[in-house]
Formats: C-alpha cells, sequence, structure tokens
C-alpha cells in the first residue's frame, strides 16, 4: 500500500479551500514527561509568612506605613524616642554608622528643640533624663536598627496634620551590628503594630493583642512585665504555640511614654499602644528550621525554595478565633 504522510497542523490554505474536511491528521503525542517541565518563580517561606502578616493586619484595619528608609539619623531611630544618648544601644558595638553621608537630619527644627528640651530637663511631670544633649549626635546617620523609627514619623505626621485615630503596621527590615550565629543575623524583619486613640489603657492592649495572635492561630497568652525605653508599661508577650506544644517568647509590647508624644504635638489625653516581633523566628518554627541561616543568606539552600510548602499561619478554626477574642 502507498505510504502517506498526514499532515500535523491545520493550515490556512486548508481553511480557505476546506480541504480539511476529509484529512487524516497526525496524532497528538500527549505522552506523560515527554515535554520539558516549564520553568517558573517560586516564593520564599520568609515572604509567605510576611503575606500573612500582612494580611492580617489589613483585615484587622490596619494601614501600612513607608518603610523605605532604611538610612534614618539617630534623631529618628533614637531621640524622638527618649532614648538618651549614653544608651548602650547607640554604641559602633550595636549599631551601624553612616560614613557618607555621616550627618544628616530634616525633622522641624521646632520639633528638634522640644525633643531636646524633654530630654534635658523634662517636662509634663517628667525631669527628663538630666544630661546635655548634643545635635551633632542626634545627626549621625545609622542603618535603622528598628522599624519603630517608621511608627516615630508617622505619628508626628498625624499629631502635625490634626490628630485623628489611627491603627498603622509595617513589616521590613533592620539592621544590628550582632554576631552572626544560629539564632542572630545583622540583618532581619520586624513586624511592628501601632494604635492611636484618645485614653486607650493597658486593657487595650491586652485585648488587641488577643485578637490578633488569634489571627494566626495562637489563643493562649501569657504577658510579663518588661522594661522599653519608650515604652511604659511594657510587657513580654509569650503565647502556647501549637506546633512546638509549648509556651514560647512571640514579641514585646507597650505603651508609648508621654515624653515620647507630646513634642510631637499630641493631646494629652491621647495615647498609643504598640507590638512588635520578629518575621524570621516565626518562619523557622513554622518550617522547622533549626538555624537561620538556612532560612536567610547565602547559605540557604535552593531547593528548599523550590519545595517550601504552603504557609499555615492564621489558618484555625474560625470558631476558635471568636471564642478567644470574646
Amino acid at each position: 500500500p502507498e505510504q502517506k504522510n498526514h499532515p500535523a497542523d491545520l493550515t490556512r490554505e486548508m481553511l480557505h479551500d476546506r480541504s480539511w474536511r476529509g484529512e487524516t491528521f497526525k496524532a497528538y503525542n500527549l505522552v506523560p514527561g515527554a515535554g520539558a517541565m516549564p520553568s517558573g518563580g517560586h516564593v520564599h517561606p520568609l515572604l509567605k509568612v510576611r503575606q500573612q502578616f500582612r494580611e492580617t493586619f489589613l483585615q484587622l484595619g490596619f494601614a501600612e506605613m513607608p518603610t523605605n528608609n532604611f538610612v534614618e539619623s539617630g534623631f529618628w531611630n533614637f531621640d524622638t524616642l527618649i532614648q538618651p544618648q549614653m544608651h548602650p544601644a547607640r554604641d559602633a558595638h550595636d549599631t551601624f554608622f553612616m560614613k557618607t553621608p555621616s550627618h544628616a537630619n530634616r525633622a522641624p527644627e521646632d520639633y528638634v528643640e522640644r525633643v531636646k528640651t524633654m530630654h534635658e530637663v523634662g517636662g509634663h511631670g517628667s525631669i527628663g533624663h538630666q544630661y546635655a544633649w548634643k545635635r551633632a549626635e542626634a545627626d549621625k546617620n545609622i542603618l535603622r536598627t528598628h522599624t519603630t523609627a517608621v511608627s516615630a514619623r508617622c505619628l508626628h505626621k498625624l499629631a502635625q496634620d490634626g490628630f485623628r485615630p489611627a491603627k498603622y503596621f509595617s513589616i521590613d527590615r533592620v539592621f544590628r551590628n550582632e554576631a552572626v550565629d544560629r539564632t542572630h543575623l545583622a540583618e532581619f524583619h520586624q513586624v511592628e503594630g501601632v494604635i492611636c486613640d484618645r485614653n486607650l489603657t493597658l486593657g487595650d492592649l491586652i485585648g488587641v493583642l488577643h485578637q490578633f495572635f488569634a489571627r494566626l492561630g495562637m489563643t493562649q497568652l501569657r504577658f510579663k512585665p518588661a522594661f522599653n525605653p519608650y515604652t511604659e508599661p511594657s510587657m513580654e508577650i509569650f503565647a502556647y504555640h501549637p506546633m512546638l506544644k509549648k509556651w514560647v517568647e512571640v514579641g514585646n509590647s507597650g505603651m508609648f511614654r508621654p515624653e515620647m508624644m507630646l513634642p510631637m504635638g499630641m493631646p494629652e489625653d491621647v495615647n498609643v499602644i504598640a507590638w512588635g516581633l520578629s518575621l524570621e523566628r516565626p518562619t523557622m518554627i513554622m518550617y522547622g528550621i533549626d538555624n537561620i541561616r538556612d532560612l536567610f543568606g547565602s547559605k540557604m539552600q535552593l531547593g528548599s525554595v523550590k519545595n517550601n510548602p504552603f504557609c499555615r499561619l492564621g489558618l484555625i478554626e474560625q470558631a476558635e478565633t471568636v471564642r478567644a477574642t470574646q
């Protein structure tokens, strides 16, 4: 019999002269694995957990703060938080100082003067830190050591624009001059939430923390008194982690001091509650990572990025969330 080559494609000519009607086409090759797998991007586990935190804040009605300033002046990072200039955290062994440009501070001069006065002699019932505040120290450029510098900028702008109740959050990188080991890096991510309103109390902070962490799957919380330079009272947050089956420290919290808020121009009856935690620690717990260098940095294996599972953070029963927040 005569061998005939069957066409593999339907052409324009076949459509035009309608010769396709009586034609026999080659069969498609649908053998599994016959073709090359298309390459595609993969989401880093840290970004998966970051997105879940972000969605949790947005669901609770928070607005995201701009966090594009990796370089901050010492004024916004420390001084506006009423952290004294002789504090150990401002030394070179804890903070990265910029060489070029080494100094910059575009804060309004009247605000700088009010912060200086609060440091030196206090006010509104405070005696301050009783030392000679130096402008040159406040103007030093650093890599920000916490996202609270971002919160300070937003709260100052809120006070200047005319106070209104507000809820803010930020998730971004911070930098500290720390020795690198299995649990510490010189660069990591901080998650921060801030609520500003009239007559807020410590009870409001505890209630918000229960609601926030319940959405992340942690419905049992404990609080321990702590010290922070710019919050009073301050609390460490502990939660019973359902994956680890034990109590773990999950963050820090407190109420911003009046010495910080009043120089900004906030009304005296306005209080600000805030809390913060790292992004790396819950990610390590969720994905069973023991060494932070296996999560972030040059030692991380590309295979773990391609094959990491779905982020289960916050996937808890709705009834459990409701019960925990009542």
